[in-house]
């Protein structure tokens, strides 16, 4: 199981949000951006193979491309894209698992460390 997954789910129309393109980078201490992984949801809106299995300690960033999903789903967003930047910690030598959701709708959103 890869380190990080995500689940979106579209609050507004009550159902999971399939074909949201997501992109995972790696933000160094400098600020510098170094891409991960890319997926796209499945059909509900899950990524369960987003990246590489042991992920080093550190900060990353998700960004889920909400304008695609938005016209591809007919809506309109105010939100072109959410980007979550959190940090991982190794606990006992290693990265355990993180499950980062996103909860969607055109004019709102929320994340939590889920499990």
């Amino acid at each position: 199981m890869s380190t990080v997954t995500t689940h979106v789910l579209d609050t507004a129309r009550g159902v999971p949000a399939a074909g949201v393109p997501v992109r995972m980078d790696r933000v160094g201490p400098d600020g510098t951006v170094a891409p991960v992984a890319r997926a796209v949801t499945d059909d509900d809106g899950r990524v369960r193979d987003l990246g590489p299995d042991d992920l080093a300690a550190g900060v990353y960033r998700l960004t889920f491309d909400t304008a695609s999903y938005s016209a591809a789903t007919g809506q309109q967003a105010f939100f072109p894209e959410v980007a979550i930047t959190f940090r991982l910690e190794a606990e006992g030598g290693a990265v355990p698992h993180h499950h980062v959701p996103l909860l969607l709708s055109p004019f709102h959103y929320s994340t939590y460390k889920g499990s």
